[in-house]
């Protein structure tokens, strides 16, 4: 009889052991934050890499008369990077104006890159509960992390217009060359 119960208890301790090495590891303590500000960073760097690879002759470029400027968009993807992110911090908007008044690439990658790290900051101030407070965002309600959700989901639109302006001169996007470097691997 002992044999047996001896038996039977190594048969679930096998089982309970098989079992906890199936579960999950432990989500970090701010999952929904941490993922954010993974995708942020992806696409941001996406954008400050198109801005840097553009020529600055090209800074001037329209595809057709109605549309910003590759500057211009820089400009205005650095402007949002403000606006969304002062509004997650509860601040007020402390850069405005970018895509009406710098027109170098120098001085647009300088604000790009100024902008993104100014968001940067607002990730890292950021846990999933704070995350949840709401915020006003053109007169609605909107939870913290929504808004630089928002944000990563304006600066992704904009760098496929960046994309297309490069395709149109040229020079392969920077997650293109991305991809076709490590096919090669």
């Amino acid at each position: 009889m002992s044999k047996r119960v001896c038996c039977v208890l190594v048969a679930l301790m096998v089982t309970c052991v098989a079992v906890l090495a199936q579960t999950p590891a432990t989500a970090p303590p701010n999952p929904i934050t941490a993922s954010e500000k993974g995708f942020y960073g992806v696409v941001s760097g996406e954008v400050v890499a198109a801005a840097e690879k553009m020529p600055e002759e090209n800074y001037s470029f329209k595809p057709t008369p109605d549309v910003r400027s590759f500057g211009q968009l820089v400009g205005h993807v650095a402007d949002a990077q403000y606006l969304f992110c002062s509004t997650a911090l509860g601040e007020p908007n402390p850069v405005k104006a970018i895509e009406k008044t710098k027109t170098s690439k120098a001085d647009l990658v300088a604000a790009l890159k100024e902008g993104v790290a100014y968001c940067n900051k607002a990730f890292a101030g950021m846990t999933d509960a704070q995350g949840s407070q709401m915020v006003k965002m053109m007169n609605f309600d909107v939870a913290k992390l929504s808004v630089l959700s928002i944000n990563t989901a304006h600066t992704d639109e904009h760098y496929g217009n960046m994309v297309t302006y490069l395709r149109l001169k040229g020079i392969v996007p920077p997650s293109s060359e991305r991809q076709a470097n490590q096919g090669q691997k």
